[in-house]
């Protein structure tokens, strides 16, 4: 079990400075809206998965006003320090400043829950390749080279093809995108058919047993992708974009054999959104061998008093959870819980 010990940040979002200790089982903080908790929590993350799961520019997270941002904690027997500002991100592990990120992410593992997950159910397939991505990165090796290799090979080609550039430079990008985009493919598969019964289980749990989940891959690649980018060049032609590959993977979302995004309440929809999140902490704490921390952004709204404490219940065992929300009068409560009050910029315990 690896557990956030401290944090304390610099310059970043609305915060001049703040400082953390969440204690090593549930954490709550407890503060109106506006207040800051989101970044709180956003701040955890980068620290440490260096990526923010609210935007893919990590700038938008420095204070207005100010050059960069620092980040500084210690979780379970390593501290970490990131510092992010115009020259670059600096990242420091036990003093030792690192030019390669595989130590330093090798730390901890992160899940994140958020009222945005509802995207996943009804949004575009960009989210569901996100919620994919995020996890891989995390437990598959090589995902992430491979990932950054693929997105590198897609914008060359997208843009030459934009341009009507002549086949034989398009195709300088072709090897570099078959072979990082089939490693995408089947580990994308691979991390469906892993995580399935898990999400049906943790729908199960928080509906009380009334829904039935069922989640498909649906490859951006109906076979190899060496052959169907052969035969998609007609379409790349007259679209001048590349058609096939990863980047039009989605996965399919039925409950009680209907779409889900069709067909579920709002209230099913949050479910199945949670169910997915729990299944990906689960999924980590399987391969991993240790529980992840969890993240939990004032997801309990639209949720009942039951169905927010079943939500509790079924975390991970062990796993840290820091946890926002505006009211907490909800909760049982357990006796090792440590709990927040964060208005006016302050963060004190209760």
């Amino acid at each position: 079990m690896r557990v956030l010990a401290d944090l304390k940040l610099r310059d970043f979002r609305c915060f001049e400075f703040l400082g953390f200790s969440p204690g090593p089982r549930r954490t709550f903080i407890e503060g109106a809206n506006a207040q800051g908790k989101t970044s709180i929590l956003e701040a955890v993350c980068i620290l440490l998965r260096l990526q923010s799961p609210r935007t893919s520019t990590t700038s938008d997270a420095i204070r207005i006003g100010h050059p960069g941002f620092l980040l500084n904690g210690h979780c379970s027997d390593a501290h970490m320090v990131c510092n992010y500002s115009a020259a670059g991100r600096e990242i420091v592990l036990d003093s030792k400043p690192q030019t390669r990120t595989d130590d330093y992410l090798d730390v901890a593992r992160v899940a994140w829950f958020a009222n945005s997950d509802l995207e996943l159910v009804r949004g575009g397939g960009s989210c569901r390749r996100r919620y994919l991505d995020f996890l891989g990165m995390q437990c598959i090796p090589g995902y992430r080279k491979s990932l950054r290799a693929y997105e590198r090979a897609l914008r060359s080609r997208n843009a030459l093809l934009k341009d009507n550039r002549p086949r034989r430079e398009i195709a300088a990008f072709d090897q570099p995108f078959i072979e990082s985009g089939e490693f995408l493919l089947a580990s994308r598969s691979k991390l469906v058919e892993d995580l399935t019964p898990l999400a049906q289980k943790a729908c199960v749990d928080i509906s009380g047993g009334n829904d039935q989940l069922t989640v498909t891959f649906g490859p951006g690649s109906k076979g190899p992708l060496s052959e169907t980018l052969a035969t998609s060049r007609p379409d790349e032609e007259r679209l001048r974009q590349t058609v096939v590959g990863p980047h039009r993977d989605d996965l399919e979302i039925t409950l009680n054999a209907l779409g889900a995004a069709d067909f579920s309440s709002e209230g099913q929809q949050r479910g199945i959104a949670l169910a997915l999140k729990l299944a990906q902490a689960r999924h980590l704490e399987a391969v991993q061998q240790r529980a992840p921390i969890l993240l939990l952004d004032d997801i309990f709204g639209e949720l009942d008093p039951l169905r927010r404490n079943r939500l509790l219940e079924s975390l991970p065992e062990g796993s840290q959870a820091i946890i926002t929300t505006t009211f907490l009068d909800w909760a049982d409560r357990a006796p090792d819980d440590r709990i927040f009050k964060l208005e006016s910029g302050l963060l004190r315990p209760e």
